[in-house]
């Protein structure tokens, strides 16, 4: 088929998705030629597709934009419609550019489907230049010729599946979820953003956030229990390789990710993060984070019942959610607790009990944990294991590999974190900050992922410049996204500009920045790594000075130590 100017791009969506809950056709089409069709044209356009009494408004027009979405969705229906498809769901979005529509709609053969897309494509063409009665008539015919093609490969599970998305800590709960299973002596398979996990092992790596990671651990043999990390780009991409899951967590949401497929503001974000836990079974459970305003809110468009976490105990989300039959999970002193309804709460384990909150300085590990604790309960794992599996998971490259990993190199204090975004920079310093005695300083490697909107890449400088005595840029090399170092650095000083921080270093890597930052800091510092690219090499350079993974013990008297200096 010829290429068509009219059709930005088709994605196939293998399953449940932003769109609808089962594998669909996205098309992002340029309605350019249609907005700026003469009145003549549209109006004829409009009649040829059976969209009656319309009204296109004049080219260039907010009306005529509006027109050219009513319309899209009624040329794909006419062209279904021709090509012997009786009824088809279609949706419309539109973008952040006044000449671009989304528009999708399910598919059960492959092959077909895409001629459709094409076809719809080519008609848009023709807008200007052909005959539109012929074009829409020549499109149908396309498809109705067309090979079916494959149908969707969109599993159902046969096992138990915990699903998790969310912007901050999904892959922290998510192992902790699996560990907690593997605590029960499940064989467990768990997919995410860094590969491919069975039984603890990584057997892949690569971003397996999509259906292709959820596929590959649903078909391994001896997976008894599934995790699946669920991403952004993941259901946007490539939709969900699932056709349901019998437990979801959503850890939060925001600003992260910006600007891309579509998706400009928090509140679509929180759209598209939702799809997970509206595939949840109906007789299951949603687990969402009651503190999240736009969280909580997807209690509205999700059939599985509801399970938020939150650590006030006396949250509005936690009574709402208990005077409709649900359950919470909070902290009352101290202890995390699950409540039900007209019932006394149930204790699991102290805060201190549990390696992952950092004795509690970790606000939020202190969140991961309730989300993990609920969302082990929900699957039906034992109370008693659960506890175990809480308190054997560890903050260390073992267990939660690059996140607030916590390493003693001589008497300086050194936490790796991927901290990517506003929320996870201001997470890491409130652990720092945890373990630093007055006096001592923070020093700080920074670095970011060039795909973010500039808007977010200067405040992340801004924070750094702000809550550090000493910052450092170690760029991501394999993560420059079509950015140039020079233009990210520009970015991060713009933002620390802002607070009067005008001069400080700049690496080419991760392990330079920490090895600049390390060789300066004073007995007692804390040096902060914000750590994407080179995880394994920071661990190898780590021990290579030397430097020893804090043990939970050792942690835990860092803590002790700096509130007893306070």
């Amino acid at each position: 088929m010829p290429s068509t100017s009219s059709l930005v791009e088709l994605r196939v969506l293998e399953g449940p998705n932003l769109y609808f809950p089962r594998a669909a056709i996205k098309l992002t089409l340029d309605v350019s030629g249609l907005s700026a069709a003469s009145d003549q044209t549209a109006l004829r356009f409009a009649k040829r597709i059976g969209l009656k009494n319309a009204r296109p408004g004049h080219a260039e027009t907010g009306f005529r934009q509006r027109f050219a979405a009513r319309a899209v969705a009624r040329l794909v229906r006419a062209v279904a419609s021709e090509s012997g498809t009786a009824k088809l769901a279609v949706r419309v979005r539109p973008t952040s550019d006044p000449h671009q529509l989304v528009v999708a709609f399910p598919w059960k053969h492959r092959e077909r489907a895409q001629v459709m897309g094409r076809a719809i494509g080519d008609v848009l063409d023709a807008l200007l230049s052909a005959d539109i009665e012929a074009a829409v008539s020549e499109a149908a015919e396309r498809v109705t010729a067309a090979e079916p093609g494959e149908l969707p490969r969109t599993i159902t599970p046969k096992i138990p599946v915990v699903a998790v998305t969310g912007t901050n800590g999904k892959t922290t709960t998510s192992r902790m979820i699996a560990h907690i299973a593997r605590t029960d002596g499940k064989l467990v398979g768990w997919s995410n953003t860094d590969g491919i996990y069975i039984d603890g092992e990584m057997v892949e790596a690569g971003d397996y956030s999509g259906p292709s990671g959820a596929g590959r651990i649903l078909a391994h043999k001896q997976v008894e229990f599934a995790v699946t990390e669920t991403a952004r780009g993941g259901i946007l991409l490539k939709g969900i390789g699932l056709t349901r899951n019998d437990v979801s967590v959503v850890t939060n949401v925001s600003a992260d990710h910006l600007g891309l497929q579509g998706i400009d503001t928090v509140d679509q974000l929180a759209e598209v993060k939702s799809v997970v836990p509206q595939i949840t079974r109906k007789d299951g459970w949603a687990v969402l984070n009651g503190e999240d305003p736009r969280v909580f809110a997807m209690r509205g468009v999700i059939k599985a019942q509801s399970w938020v976490f939150s650590r006030d105990p006396d949250a509005p989300a936690v009574r709402e959610v208990l005077g409709t039959g649900g359950r919470a999970t909070t902290v009352i002193d101290g202890w995390v607790s699950v409540l039900l309804p007209n019932a006394d709460p149930d204790p699991l384990i102290e805060l201190v009990d549990v390696p992952m909150t950092l004795a509690g300085l970790s606000h939020f590990n202190v969140e991961n944990t309730l989300a993990a604790a609920s969302a082990a309960l929900a699957i039906g794992i034992d109370r008693a294991v659960v506890i175990e599996g809480l308190r054997t998971f560890r903050p260390d490259a073992e267990h939660n590999p690059g996140r607030m990993n916590f390493f003693s190199v001589g008497e300086v204090t050194v936490v790796i974190d991927l901290a990517h975004n506003e929320a996870g920079l201001e997470a890491l310093f409130e652990i720092m900050n945890g373990v630093r005695r007055p006096g001592a300083r923070l020093l700080l490697g920074l670095g970011v992922v060039g795909d973010r909107q500039d808007d977010l890449i200067e405040k992340l400088g801004e924070i750094a410049a702000r809550d550090s005595d000493v910052v450092a840029i170690g760029h991501k090399e394999k993560y420059l996204r079509g950015r140039t170092y020079e233009e990210l650095d520009d970015l991060m000083r713009a933002g620390a500009s802002r607070v009067g921080v005008t001069s400080f270093a700049s690496y080419p890597t991760e392990v330079g920045a920490l090895s600049a930052l390390v060789g300066q800091a004073l007995p007692g510092d804390v040096v902060g790594l914000m750590c994407h690219a080179e995880r394994q090499e920071v661990y190898d350079w780590i021990a290579s000075q030397g430097g020893t993974s804090d043990s939970n013990e050792t942690l835990a008297a860092k803590v002790r130590a700096a509130a007893a200096d306070a």
